[in-house]
């Protein structure tokens, strides 16, 4: 059945031929146009060394604001990667910050881990993943009666990385228009 379905499809499609230059155009952009940007922003980042992680994490944070980022991961950091201090008009913030390159979902069992790292050092947490959290990693980042974990999955990061411009430069493309009924009414 699936067989006879495929085949008149195939049968519907012209054939890649001389005769139908077109449908050989469309085949080949097909398969030249590149991976979406923050898939491939995404690769990267799962591929650079997970102390380079840390770093563009304190990259991150000092550019959006931050005072005094520093990166502490390492071997027996006891769970955090990184500490920060976020002003906020009068008010100053420590933020510690844990650093997660996922292919896949962050649990909540990693967001209690982190904040049981928390307990005596800070009341605020950052966890910036490449990968995704789950829904239950989400509901127990904000759990009542404990200290909140702001999350930062992979598709924020590649936002984050664009607005600052690390890594990710944006070119705008100027498209000009001939309005011909404008100059009809001359």
């Amino acid at each position: 059945m699936r067989k006879q379905v495929a085949d008149k499809k195939r049968a519907k499609e012209p054939p890649l031929s001389e005769e139908n230059p077109a449908a050989d155009i469309e085949a080949e952009e097909v398969e030249a146009t590149e991976p979406h940007w923050k898939d491939q922003l995404l690769s990267v980042l799962r591929a650079v060394a997970p102390d380079a992680f840390e770093r563009l994490a304190q990259r991150l944070l000092r550019e959006a604001g931050f005072l005094k980022v520093a990166v502490t991961g390492r071997s027996g950091d006891g769970g955090i990667d990184g500490i920060g201090v976020l002003r906020v008009n009068l008010l100053s913030f420590q933020v510690l910050f844990q650093c997660k390159r996922y292919q896949g979902s962050v649990g909540a069992g990693a967001i209690r881990d982190f904040r049981g790292a928390m307990v005596g050092r800070s009341d605020k947490g950052l966890m910036i993943t490449t990968g995704t959290f789950t829904p239950d990693a989400k509901r127990e980042a904000t759990r009542d009666g404990a200290p909140a974990i702001d999350l930062i999955d992979g598709d924020q990061l590649c936002d984050l990385l664009k607005q600052l411009k690390l890594g990710v430069t944006t070119e705008m493309v100027e498209k000009m228009t001939v309005e011909l009924s404008w100059f009809d009414e001359l």
